[in-house]
């Protein structure tokens, strides 16, 4: 699978975002915690030098938690600010205020030293399409303020949304970069949803997912489907197909249909807690 993805509305989101980087203090970052590096926008680093940074592990209720915990240590290391967050539940989000008080009290004490009393902390909120940062901004504003959808690119123009007198939050829209230099990037981003379905070869991609299973989460398919986790992905996926009585007319095997069924029960957390990557991969 050869993955290219990049609308024109994303060029200039970019560009949005180099122009108001100058207006803010600190750069949220949503991630999804199953691919913490994959759902990154490298770009975001490059624009967001020089500014606080904090990092929100997002859908950490799907992710594997003893992976997550691993995950905060290696942001922590790089200097950034980290939270657990599951923004459709709520969790995490009560603590965010006080943790973006903290990544900018250097800003906060120079104001105060100049004279500056009170000014709102300005945060943009950034991350790739999908990844559920409108969730996240009405679950922290506690209403409904940004448009949501499970569909990429639903958030269109910049909105400032006034949290409270001390935090403004700038919403982006999701950006991402022009091209996919490593595949297995794509391919992780595809298995959570973030590539339309609509462009996938869905059978190939569920049997990349049980490949990585079988090798990193030995029994959860036999668990969940009651499939031998050997040989060839295809045979495992027939097996599904079998075993949840996939058919198509004449009573033959549909492995479209079990490979849409893994997909979903794999995004909706219904295989168990499971991380696509792990930090040690990107330990330099």
């Amino acid at each position: 699978m050869n993955f290219q993805w990049y609308p024109g509305h994303m060029t200039k989101a970019k560009r949005m975002m180099q122009e108001n980087i100058k207006l803010i203090d600190l750069v949220i970052e949503l991630v999804d915690a199953r691919i913490p590096m994959s759902s990154r926008n490298p770009d975001i680093d490059e624009l967001g030098k020089n500014k606080a940074r904090l990092i929100l592990l997002n859908k950490s209720d799907l992710a594997d938690d003893r992976q997550t915990e691993n995950w905060v240590d290696f942001f922590k290391k790089k200097g950034y600010s980290v939270v657990k967050v599951n923004s459709r539940k709520g969790g995490g989000i009560k603590s965010i205020q006080g943790v973006i008080q903290e990544a900018c009290k250097e800003k906060i004490e120079r104001d105060r030293k100049r004279g500056i009393l009170n000014r709102p902390v300005r945060a943009m909120v950034v991350g790739i399409p999908n990844v559920g940062k409108s969730t996240f901004i009405n679950a922290l504003a506690g209403k409904a303020c940004a448009k949501t959808g499970n569909k990429p690119g639903v958030t269109k123009g910049k909105q400032w949304i006034r949290l409270n007198k001390n935090v403004e939050l700038l919403d982006t829209p999701g950006i991402l970069w022009p091209k996919f230099e490593d595949q297995t990037v794509g391919l992780k981003l595809a298995f959570i949803g973030s590539i339309k379905d609509e462009i996938m070869n869905l059978e190939e991609l569920a049997a990349e997912l049980i490949h990585f299973l079988t090798d990193n989460y030995v029994g959860i398919l036999n668990e969940k489907y009651g499939i031998e986790e050997v040989g060839d992905p295809y045979a495992c996926l027939t097996e599904i197909a079998r075993n949840r009585h996939c058919l198509v007319k004449g009573n033959e095997l549909d492995t479209l249909k079990a490979a849409n069924l893994l997909l979903d029960d794999f995004r909706n957390g219904r295989l168990g807690k499971i991380t696509l990557e792990f930090p040690e991969e990107y330990e330099s």
